[in-house]
């Protein structure tokens, strides 16, 4: 008897671990869809979002044309500020290119990074991006930060790199085809070479 409600017990504890697990990871994703996948995958500094979807669009002409003529003009809300500032401040070696401006242009680029980054945004992927990010942590690339990784990581190689016209996950708008107006629905994905996303 007393090893029948040994191993009820350990039933009970192994559901309630994995009802917990669940609600950890079920959240709404920006198109609707409830238990998904789509989550905060490290608790921190939490923000809440206003409902608004996925990254504010740049709205800046000037950031559009200096920084949009060697690559996709990424949004601010992307990354946070800090990470910004550590990619302002090593404009000598960005990414394997040289990519420094100007003083003025240098200060101008960080002010509007910074004030547009994704603490500053209560858009409903900036703060996802935001809450996955250990504190202490600033990473310079966007495709490194949880959040990014969580979204991409069953998406198999010969999509992406394989791909010649896709080569790296750094190319978000040959893949997602609204990607210059902030939008990054899983819907609106469209893959070169191979059509339309299928999760």
């Amino acid at each position: 008897m007393r090893k029948w409600k040994l191993k009820l017990a350990v039933a009970l504890i192994a559901i309630t671990c994995s009802v917990f697990a669940g609600a950890a990871f079920a959240d709404s994703d920006d198109d609707g869809h409830e238990g998904d996948g789509h989550v905060s995958l490290i608790p921190m500094e939490k923000k809440s979002y206003s409902g608004k979807p996925h990254v504010a669009p740049v709205v800046s002409e000037r950031y559009k044309k200096e920084c949009g003529s060697c690559h996709f003009a990424y949004q601010p809300g992307l990354l946070p500020a800090k990470s910004w500032e550590k990619i302002m401040s090593g404009l000598e070696d960005h990414f394997g290119d040289n990519a420094e401006v100007d003083k003025e242009q240098a200060a101008w680029l960080k002010d509007y990074l910074v004030k547009n980054s994704a603490d500053k945004s209560d858009a409903k992927a900036s703060v996802k991006i935001l809450n996955s990010i250990k504190k202490g942590d600033s990473p310079i690339r966007i495709s490194s930060t949880p959040y990014f990784v969580h979204e991409h990581h069953g998406i198999p190689l010969t999509a992406i790199r394989d791909n010649p016209k896709v080569k790296s996950l750094a190319h978000c708008q040959r893949c997602h085809t609204r990607a210059d107006l902030g939008n990054y629905s899983e819907h609106e994905v469209v893959i070169p070479n191979m059509g339309k996303w299928r999760d």
